[in-house]
């Protein structure tokens, strides 16, 4: 069970940190969490990325106001920087991310 001072804490000590929403009953979740983890992984060596299963962390979606599935939130510096919920592609996150990721790493 993940509680909300562990990932706050990863928020704190990571400059890049995704949190990943997802059910085991959400089928777009599972087709997109590979790709866009495999994407993350390829381009931006220094995320870390935080799975949390809503089904089971009802508290740990509320604290975030995480209301849909899947949903993305990335944090640059300890900020929520991008919020993306149900229809995103893996191209258009990337695509909001690139620059200020690599602003922030240079």
């Amino acid at each position: 069970m993940q509680k909300i001072e562990d990932i706050e804490k990863i928020i704190e000590e990571n400059q890049a940190v995704m949190l990943y929403f997802s059910a085991p009953t959400c089928n777009v979740c599972h087709a997109l969490k590979p790709k866009l983890l495999d994407a993350i992984e390829s381009n931006f060596g220094e995320f870390k990325v935080v799975s949390i299963d809503t089904s089971i962390e009802q508290e740990v979606a509320a604290y975030f106001s995480v209301f849909a599935i899947p949903t993305v939130l990335v944090f640059l510096g300890g900020r929520e920087f991008l919020r993306k919920s149900r229809h995103m592609s893996v191209d258009e996150v990337m695509r909001e991310i690139k620059r200020p990721y690599e602003i922030m790493m240079s």
